[in-house]
């Protein structure tokens, strides 16, 4: 069969490929601050993006020949995009369990949300912050509570000494810091 007759469909673009899955059974952390992003980002895709392109793909369906229309064969592609982002946001907001770290504040034990700063075994000290899997960007410093080092970290208390599994091996790791933001922050 020619591939001139064959239909793509939209059921591949629906896995969301690439996307860091929750833990079964696991619930989807996330700071005030992360959900609101999301929430807005959702909002703003709804309101105002998916209007503006459907706009363009009805103008240009308007126009007749729609197969060799590139206004409105990228329209329609782009309109799918944001779908398949709109039901993504939906479902991790849907199962979103917000935290706030705030409540911790004054702690030095590690929960989620907090920033920790460590030592390894040669002395070179790191800091990071534990967020949920959709907010946490390693080039800021932020990992997902998730991360083998997070979950090495929560409940550790500042002094304590663990063993932190890499794909070199183990390592020492040795809390130095704790923190939290204030509340409100």
């Amino acid at each position: 069969m020619s591939k001139a007759f064959t239909r793509e469909t939209d059921a591949d673009d629906d896995e969301d490929i690439g996307l860091p899955a929750l833990p079964a059974g696991g619930k989807n952390y996330i700071t005030p601050a992360g959900y609101a992003r999301l929430r807005a980002e959702l909002m703003q895709l709804i309101d105002e993006e998916r209007p503006k392109v459907v706009e363009v793909v009805h103008w240009a369906a308007s126009n007749g020949d729609r197969s060799e229309n590139g206004d409105y064969l990228y329209g329609k592609k782009r309109l799918r995009e944001i779908d398949r982002r709109i039901r993504f946001l939906t479902k991790r907001l849907e199962i979103a369990e917000v935290a706030d770290p705030s409540v911790h504040h004054g702690s030095d034990q590690v929960f989620f949300g907090a920033t920790v700063t460590y030592a390894d075994g040669s002395g070179a000290e790191r800091t990071i912050t534990i967020l949920g899997i959709d907010e946490a960007d390693n080039l800021r410093g932020q990992v997902s509570w998730i991360s083998p080092v997070a979950r090495t970290l929560l409940k550790a208390r500042v002094g304590d000494v663990l063993k932190l599994v890499t794909p070199a091996g183990v390592e020492e790791i040795e809390v130095l810091e704790v923190s939290y933001p204030k509340s409100g922050a």
